[in-house]
């Protein structure tokens, strides 16, 4: 008894030693490139499960993995029927799937353009033209949401950032024209063609006016409170990465959506901290490796250091909401 004992610890001492050099050796063979393409491979994966959580797509992966399933069981137990119609159905399951998932890769190729375009205008910055145009802008579009949030006049003006919105463009009347409080008042005036729509601002500029947009993808989870206006730029939020300004026909209440999050509650000060910091990163202190700063003079940085100063003393949204 006591030889057999042993002889069980020694067998076992040995598959605890092989397993260990195996695990040893694996260790040692790995790369610097194989673990980047481990914790690429990982990020994906966690994308893709990101992506399809709480869709079509995940029931449709549901549906998938049940298939696969039912294949192997079938072979293992001997159902010839049912292995080669699950068997036929899996070979054909690559086409299936880009069919079905199109909405849904469509998503993943615009979000990964998302984030290359705000990559680059991370590291080769912003046009100074743009620049330019979007501070002289900013204020206009704040003073303009101020004034149709007091006569409680609807509005929705999307601002295009990486993404463009040429689809959305020519479905509405292209304008091209500076903006001013006149003509967003103009615009959203209820009793004028151009009010039923969104104003879509590139570079500064008012592009176009009564511009349709997309409906979100999760509108039976959007508050049921929100009307047309409201949903609308969920969903534009929703497959951009565009900044949209609403401003409620019913309460005068001026929101904003991006990334498929609705905030409410917004100031004409804090509405405008929110554009300054999205639309111009570079008045932050920013890495722009490629792209060749200004001196600046003694004599303007104290001014710059009291605007500084003024915009972060800006209140925030009071009592913010996200929904969507």
């Amino acid at each position: 008894m006591e030889g057999s004992g042993k002889g069980v610890v020694c067998l076992l001492r040995e598959i605890l030693q092989d397993g260990w050099q195996s695990v040893l050796n694996v260790v040692h063979s790995i790369r610097p490139v194989d673990v980047i393409d481990i914790v690429l491979l990982t990020y994906l994966i966690y994308a893709l499960l990101k992506l399809v959580r709480e869709t079509r797509a995940g029931q449709l992966m549901k549906g998938v993995g049940l298939l696969v399933a039912v294949r192997f069981l079938s072979e293992f137990i001997g159902l010839k029927a049912i292995f080669w119609l699950s068997d036929g159905a899996l070979k054909i399951g690559v086409l299936a799937i880009i069919i079905l998932f199109q909405p849904e890769l469509r998503r993943m190729l615009e979000k990964f353009g998302q984030t290359t375009s705000q990559f680059s205008r991370l590291t080769l910055g912003m046009g100074e033209d743009a620049a330019d145009r979007w501070n002289t802008a900013i204020p206009v579009i704040c003073e303009s949401a101020e004034q149709l949030s007091k006569t409680t006049t609807g509005a929705l003006i999307v601002i295009e950032r990486g993404t463009k919105l040429g689809e959305q463009i020519l479905n509405g009347t292209v304008m091209k024209a500076l903006p001013s409080t006149e003509l967003f008042g103009n615009i959203f005036f209820n009793k004028t063609p151009l009010h039923d729509g969104a104003v879509i601002m590139r570079d500064g500029i008012i592009w176009a006016a009564a511009c349709f947009l997309p409906k979100p993808q999760k509108e039976e989870l959007i508050d049921k409170h929100l009307g047309s206006r409201h949903r609308a730029a969920i969903g534009m939020s929703e497959n951009s990465d565009a900044l949209i300004i609403v401003v409620s026909e019913e309460t005068g209440q001026i929101s904003v959506a991006q990334d498929g999050v609705l905030t409410r509650n917004y100031t004409r000060a804090s509405l405008e901290k929110l554009l300054r910091n999205t639309l111009l990163p570079e008045e932050k202190e920013s890495w722009q490796p490629f792209r060749k700063k200004e001196k600046k003079t003694a004599d303007a940085a104290p001014a710059q250091q009291e605007e500084s100063a003024g915009k972060q003393s800006a209140p925030q949204p009071s009592d913010a909401k996200k929904e969507g």
